[in-house]
């Protein structure tokens, strides 16, 4: 299911990041804040536990989270810029990578590296990307994922398109997508517009 967080400091912050003249440093901590509000509505399925705490004045109810159980996999490069934001919010967290690249002539995922952590029954597996496009990196990282055992599997974007959304939940449909805007449509070549270009040149200035 798709969910956009239609939020009025998303749309504030998302809208300096599509301007041209915004630079990489700005655009590398808006990317972070961005982050950080959408993955707040992405983890609201987490299990808690409870726990007797101890006020200054009494014992009460409380909660936790066993945020071990959490994995984020960034799909590089551009993936790597919102993992320190959700590292935040559950610092115990592992990371695993998995390096993919989109072939300009065919659109088709290329694959070139793959680790993460050993999964268990209790994994919560994040899966980051800035840009949902095509939906074929994303459709790729989800189902190597899925190869090595993972059941529970959030898929958080920045921006995405609506081919990218329909390909991803064709394919599975059992992701949960959460993302900051559903822009209008993808160009001839792949990208979304209006977008705000390549988020991976803009955030390490290789172009």
């Amino acid at each position: 299911m798709l969910y956009v967080v239609d939020h009025p400091l998303i749309k504030h912050k998302l809208t300096i990041m599509r301007r041209i003249d915004t630079g990489p440093k700005e655009f590398r901590e808006l990317l972070r804040e961005i982050t950080l509000l959408v993955a707040y509505e992405a983890t609201r399925h987490i299990e808690v536990h409870e726990i007797e705490v101890e006020t200054p004045l009494e014992k009460t109810k409380g909660y936790y989270i066993n945020d071990k159980d959490i994995v984020i996999v960034p799909i590089l490069r551009a993936g790597l810029g919102m993992v320190d934001s959700i590292l935040e919010l559950l610092p115990n967290a592992s990371v695993g990578h998995i390096g993919i690249y989109r072939d300009p002539e065919t659109l088709r995922a290329i694959d070139y590296y793959f680790k993460i952590p050993r999964l268990n029954d209790k994994s919560e597996i994040f899966v980051l990307d800035p840009m949902l496009a095509t939906g074929v990196s994303a459709i790729d990282a989800v189902s190597k994922v899925k190869q090595v055992g993972a059941k529970r599997i959030t898929f958080i974007s920045l921006i995405s398109s609506p081919e990218g959304v329909e390909a991803l939940e064709e394919v599975h449909p059992d992701v949960d997508i959460y993302t900051a805007s559903l822009d209008r449509q993808l160009s001839d070549h792949g990208y979304i517009l209006p977008g705000l270009g390549d988020a991976g040149d803009r955030l390490f200035r290789t172009k």
